[in-house]
């Protein structure tokens, strides 16, 4: 369905990604609305671990900015794991704290299932997220981060 579909551009293609509203509607309707303002456009994937997740969404590229709509309430379940290529909601230590970040799982990460909100899953396109650089992008790094050109829902 396209309205729940969401295509993040990044320069080297289009990665497809499938969202999960019956795991986390107000997540997914948080993404629709980012989306539909242009807020992911030209922000980095500013936190990027070799085999764990490459993480997104934050406008300052360090890791601590935010959108100017409220935090979210967290939308945990066990139904659904942190599995190649789940998309989840990134937050602080308050389990609450979600807002517009998110990330990208390289590789299964049971350790974070029932303990963060997923709200999507790729579904074309993962290659291109295996060749983001490495590293974090936030502070004085030198490191030149890959960037989201544009996200936009399908529909």
């Amino acid at each position: 369905m396209p309205e729940d579909t969401v295509h993040l551009e990044l320069d080297s293609g289009r990665v497809v990604i499938k969202l999960r509203p019956d795991l986390a509607p107000k997540h997914v309707e948080r993404v629709k609305t980012l989306c539909a303002e242009g807020f992911y456009d030209n922000t980095p994937f500013h936190r990027v671990i070799e085999g764990f997740m490459a993480q997104g969404g934050d406008p300052t590229g360090t890791g601590t900015g935010g959108s100017p709509h409220p935090d979210l309430q967290a939308e945990f379940t066990r139904s659904a794991k942190f599995v190649r290529g789940t998309v989840g909601a990134a937050r602080t230590g308050n389990p609450n704290s979600a807002n517009c970040q998110f990330f990208i799982m390289f590789a299964p990460a049971p350790h974070l299932d029932g303990q963060y909100t997923i709200w999507g899953q790729v579904t074309e396109g993962m290659e291109l997220v295996d060749r983001l650089k490495r590293g974090e992008g936030g502070g004085g790094s030198v490191r030149a981060p890959d960037r989201i050109k544009t996200m936009r829902v399908a529909a």
